[in-house]
């Protein structure tokens, strides 16, 4: 299903690179509390070495963009974003696009790439969730926690400003709540046809190694995966340089496939 976009694409803030024509652009996706300030250096980097373009964004709700265009969050609003990217994507004008997301971004990535196989030529997902597990709820329970008890709140205040309060019980609320316990994305996986990196750290607070061995099991493109001991939920900020190997190469390895199937078709 698709539901109506309700809100003004410029309203979504950007940060965009665009110095390498002709080649794809590397689109990122935050996690659940993140913004385009909290990739800091990141997508820069990836984009230096792999020789492609990048855009990063503010989710409705997030960072610099606009607010939430709806009062309560189901259990399809991860597919309601990837509905507002494959708009994104045309009002951005990008035809060549990979996707870089983490966490929420990551399941928002895969939903994408099941509904709109035509317009994304790879994903790399970090600790992404295609279903609900009791190690979520008691992650998202202990963040609620320290959101009460610390500075927490303070220190998301200053990406998100007057909409931190709404943006944090969006994501707790919704994950703890009983309806979204049926959450499931498994049925998007099997239309997904691009190459795909799944990463996840073997002590991510928020998921098992059944998200990985489930996603890599159901989809139709060709598939890696990339499980990092002693690493949790944010591989990106934990092991940055080995991620930005692991990334790097697995995107060039694409632009290789896809340059050379061009050639190929143009005999």
């Amino acid at each position: 299903m698709q539901k109506e976009i309700k809100i003004k694409l410029e309203e979504i803030a950007i940060k965009r690179t665009d110095g390498f024509p002709d080649r794809p652009t590397i689109i990122f996706l935050h996690d659940s509390l993140g913004c385009i300030k909290l990739w800091r250096d990141f997508p820069e980097k990836i984009g230096e070495l792999t020789k492609c373009n990048i855009l990063v964004y503010d989710r409705q709700g997030y960072g610099k963009s606009c607010p939430f265009s709806y009062s309560k969050r189901d259990n399809y609003y991860m597919e309601q974003e990837a509905d507002l990217l494959n708009e994104l994507l045309s009002f951005w004008q990008i035809d060549k696009a990979i996707l870089f997301g983490h966490s929420d971004g990551g399941s928002i990535a895969l939903i994408a790439a099941g509904k709109y196989p035509d317009k994304i030529q790879g994903i790399i997902t970090e600790g992404a969730h295609i279903f609900v597990e009791d190690i979520t709820i008691k992650g998202i329970e202990e963040a609620i926690k320290l959101y009460k008890t610390t500075d927490l709140k303070t220190k998301l205040d200053k990406y998100h400003g007057n909409k931190t309060d709404e943006m944090f019980w969006a994501w707790a609320s919704t994950w703890t709540s009983d309806q979204f316990r049926n959450w499931n994305i498994e049925g998007f996986l099997p239309k997904i046809k691009c190459h795909i990196l799944i990463i996840q750290g073997e002590e991510d607070e928020y998921g098992t190694l059944k998200q990985v061995e489930n996603i890599i099991t159901q989809i139709n493109g060709k598939s890696n995966q990339l499980v990092i001991p002693s690493v949790k939920h944010t591989p990106h900020k934990e092991v940055s340089e080995l991620i930005l190997q692991k990334a790097s190469e697995f995107i060039n390895g694409i632009n290789e496939y896809k340059t050379g199937a061009e050639n190929e078709y143009k005999k």
